[in-house]
């Protein structure tokens, strides 16, 4: 891994709130799995990092994005790939992994001033947003680039899309 793609990935919790403290305000967090990184994914990162001067990406681990149900094959990446693949984007700032279902304990080890997901999510009904809201940050929900799935991609690979 190329140093400064590595310097955007945390590996352990000892060095995540100095490394946090170091980025630009106001901060901005998003989650998710980002196996097969396209488009949506792109232009989502970009219109969140648009919210805030930095942008933090908490990463599901692989044992994370298994208890999310999306195929006993999933995620097709590994999670150092998909941190490495991530970290090329300009509009990414950091990455830290979560190993539970939601990263509720990684986003309060962060304390963002904004935390954004995708139109998809009812907002008012995720406790990252009654967290983030809790310290007098925001939650927003971003829409998506219509027709961009990574779940949808696999699907056609495989000859299965309906």
């Amino acid at each position: 891994m190329s140093a400064g793609l590595a310097d955007k990935i945390v590996l352990d919790d000892a060095t995540l709130a100095q490394r946090v403290a170091a980025l630009p305000r106001p901060l901005v967090f998003t989650n998710g799995v980002f196996d097969i990184l396209h488009r949506g994914h792109v232009s989502y990162l970009e219109a969140a990092r648009a919210l805030g001067g930095a942008l933090v990406l908490g990463l599901n681990s692989d044992a994370s994005a298994r208890l999310l149900g999306k195929g006993p094959d999933r995620p097709l990446n590994g999670e150092l790939d998909r941190a490495f693949v991530l970290a090329g984007l300009a509009s990414v700032s950091l990455i830290a992994f979560f190993d539970e279902r939601t990263p509720v304990a990684l986003l309060t080890q962060v304390r963002p001033d904004v935390y954004v997901k995708g139109g998809d999510y009812d907002m008012e009904t995720l406790e990252e947003t009654r967290l983030t809201r809790s310290w007098g940050g925001r939650a927003i929900a971003i829409s998506f680039v219509d027709g961009f799935s990574t779940t949808a991609l696999v699907r056609r690979i495989r000859g299965t899309d309906a």
